[in-house]
């Protein structure tokens, strides 16, 4: 899959989501995803770090 093929899946998805919520789940539901995201990249920036400082040390 492409860049602009994932871009049109999410896109699509997001619609299909979004036409079945209120505004309201639709803003939980946004907010989860972001902090999912979030955490997502915190947890592979201290990996990142760690597996540098593993190998300066090790």
């Amino acid at each position: 899959m492409n860049s602009l093929e994932l871009t049109s899946a999410v896109t699509a998805l997001a619609n299909a989501i979004a036409c079945k919520l209120s505004v309201d789940e639709i803003a939980l539901l946004a907010s989860i995803f972001v902090q999912l995201g979030d955490t997502l990249a915190t947890i592979a920036a201290r990996e990142n770090l760690c597996g540098e400082q593993n190998k300066i040390e090790g």
